[in-house]
């Protein structure tokens, strides 16, 4: 099983919570919150993982890591997007360097 196979189940199964009973799903009450909370929770989540990081444990990063990329999930699937979306906009990037890619878009 592939990565790209799990998240992108991931992302169509968080589609599905978008109108699921938020008493029984985390991931509705994060939609049902809407964008700030879940923004919020971003944060937080990497806030956790640059403690991780910090820490160097390898479990600790896994799973941080792990918060952080669902909550992105979460995010996308609240603005109708998913993970096809983030797979799009990478293999557009591919081979890039990074400094001509923001240079690109205007950023420093």
């Amino acid at each position: 099983m592939s990565t790209h196979d799990i998240l992108h189940r991931l992302s169509e199964t968080l589609a599905t919570r978008k109108h699921a009973d938020p008493e029984k799903s985390y991931t509705a009450k994060l939609f049902s919150e809407g964008p700030d909370s879940i923004l919020k929770k971003i944060g937080e989540e990497c806030a956790e993982l640059i403690m991780a990081g910090k820490d160097g444990k390898r479990l600790n990063i896994v799973r941080e890591s792990t918060d952080v990329i669902y909550h992105i999930l979460v995010l996308l699937a609240f603005f109708d997007m998913t993970i096809e979306d983030v797979s799009q906009e990478m293999r557009r990037r591919e081979g890039i360097s990074g400094i001509d890619e923001k240079a690109a878009r205007g950023q420093k």
